[in-house]
């Protein structure tokens, strides 16, 4: 079995951070989100895989590499444009040959794993399987026509929704799809819509099985989102301080993890926390459910619900809370109670 991940997404709605990054790279819990797909695909035992690109391929391809790191061989395809799920699952055709795969959105988060779903995929006889999720509008997804047990449609977007289950970005297909891919035609925004192909398979008479995740799952396509996924992913971990890292006077309370090399001096901390390599906390108050990038600088300043990406420097900054600050950026003398979006090498600066 192999897997497909798309990764060629522009991530219009994650502006500033997307202007100078691929979205798929953008951090839940010093973790680039991608990281989060690949790794439950080898997980599951699928190591061949096929990141699907698009114009951010040559950042893909520098942070991801050839998949050794993750006990898994990458293959690039380049979409030429964003023409849809579909089409980019169509241009891996030749890559999966005569085997099954999962197809998995590069930007999202699906706590829990596919393992479950992948063994029963592969002990099925179906021609397909999706990842379902009760929500509460259902108005913004592909959403699942069921009639009993069973799956007899997906209707993409509609205003009278037939059922709270979406179809959340995780399936898994065997070769006839790429045939139902091939026959299909764009929808009214121009792409070769999954939930055609899906349909396409339903109408060929051919089985397509469905699996119920009560899992968080969370789409990182806004800044809400990505802070979403930041509180989810951060109640997973353990406690874990380096034992390179040096912490005085400080109090640590809480699940906080500290990496390689960082030093907190006279700082609170209160999980969940992760603060990563080399970064250096003086006199900071900290969390909850904040993301310390690697090497950064913080000093008499207080965040939280925040994400604070690598090499970025903070001063004098009493509340900064619900924030996403990019890399190689600066905050000083933010007020109580600042919510700052800023990309990567930006600066905020107040007076007084």
């Amino acid at each position: 079995m192999k897997g497909i991940v798309l990764a060629g997404g522009v991530g219009s709605r994650l502006r500033p951070f997307t202007y100078s990054g691929a979205k798929q790279l953008v951090p839940v819990a010093n973790t680039p989100v991608l990281h989060f797909p690949v790794r439950q695909l080898v997980e599951a035992g699928i190591t061949e895989i096929a990141l699907v690109v698009g114009e951010t391929e040559s950042q893909i391809r520098a942070a991801m590499g050839d998949g050794t790191t993750f006990g898994a061989r990458f293959t690039y395809v380049r979409q030429p444009a964003p023409l849809g799920i579909a089409h980019a699952a169509g241009m891996c055709r030749d890559f999966v040959g005569g085997d099954s795969f999962v197809l998995y959105l590069g930007d999202n988060v699906l706590i829990g794993g596919v393992t479950g779903f992948v063994q029963a995929f592969r002990q099925s006889g179906a021609a397909a399987s999706v990842v379902l999720k009760e929500v509460a509008d259902p108005r913004a997804f592909g959403v699942a026509v069921i009639q009993g047990e069973r799956l007899v449609g997906v209707v993409e977007k509609p205003a009278e929704p037939p059922s709270n289950l979406a179809v959340i970005g995780v399936y898994a297909f065997r070769p006839p799809v790429f045939d139902v891919i091939a026959h299909q035609s764009p929808s009214a925004r121009g792409e070769l819509e999954i939930a055609d192909a899906i349909n396409g398979l339903l109408d060929r008479g051919l089985r397509v099985d469905t699996s119920v995740t009560t899992e968080h799952w969370i789409d990182t396509g806004k800044m809400e989102d990505i802070l979403a996924a930041n509180r989810t992913v951060l109640d997973t971990f353990a406690a874990h301080i380096d034992p390179s890292a040096t912490v005085s006077a400080s109090t640590v309370e809480g699940m906080v993890r500290v990496g390689p090399g960082a030093l907190l001096d006279a700082c609170t901390v209160r999980g969940p926390v992760v603060i990563g390599a080399g970064a250096r906390l003086s006199r900071c108050a900290i969390g909850p459910y904040t993301a310390i990038g690697d090497g950064c600088e913080i000093t008499d300043s207080t965040l939280a619900n925040t994400i604070l990406m690598e090499q970025s420097v903070v001063r004098s900054s009493p509340g900064v809370r619900d924030s996403m600050i990019g890399r190689f950026a600066l905050v000083a003398g933010a007020p109580a109670g600042a919510c700052l979006t800023l990309g990567d090498h930006s600066r905020f600066e107040a007076g007084g």
